[in-house]
């Protein structure tokens, strides 16, 4: 039996065909690679602006505020849960069609029940808006408009540490 050696010697040179092999897979890897690395996508990261005077509420953003002695005001005025049944529909129905939106910020001290009631007044003050876009059909050319919808945040009050 022969090694391959000189005179029945062993011999001492590598295998080069599966390191071949090897390199040759890693190249084909690399080559399909190559091209879908320039697909990344490109990170803005925003910047922080700090404004010192305040902005306006939006007309079209429907701001109610409920403090905590329980409150609360349309927008910038103050109101009771009839006035807000009263104005809140005349209100929705400036906002465009599918777009209407109402942002409920509540003090978080405030009673559950007086939350619950002025989201009582939201959902009559949305079906008025409703009933009224239904008689002004012409007008929105058959479309309602939907139903309100109402973002709910929570206002925390900052409390400082005691001082030792």
């Amino acid at each position: 039996m022969d090694a391959g050696g000189p005179k029945g010697k062993q011999k001492s040179d590598i295998n080069v065909t599966p390191l071949i092999d090897i390199v040759l897979v890693l190249l084909i890897v690399f080559i399909v690679m190559v091209p879908g690395l320039d697909k990344a996508t490109k990170v803005v990261v925003p910047q922080v602006v700090q404004t010192t005077k305040v902005t306006p509420p939006d007309p079209n953003n429907i701001l109610i505020q409920v403090d905590q002695d329980g409150t609360m005001t349309l927008q910038q005025d103050k109101i009771d849960a009839e006035g807000l049944i009263a104005k809140l529909p005349d209100a929705v129905m400036l906002q465009p069609l599918n777009y209407r939106k109402v942002f409920l910020k509540v003090d978080e001290d405030v009673k559950f029940q007086a939350m619950v009631d002025v989201l009582d007044a939201i959902r009559v003050a949305s079906e008025n808006a409703k009933k009224k876009s239904l008689e002004q059909q012409d007008k929105f050319l058959g479309q309602d408009g939907g139903d309100v919808k109402v973002a709910v945040a929570l206002k925390r009050r900052v409390v400082a540490p005691p001082v030792s």
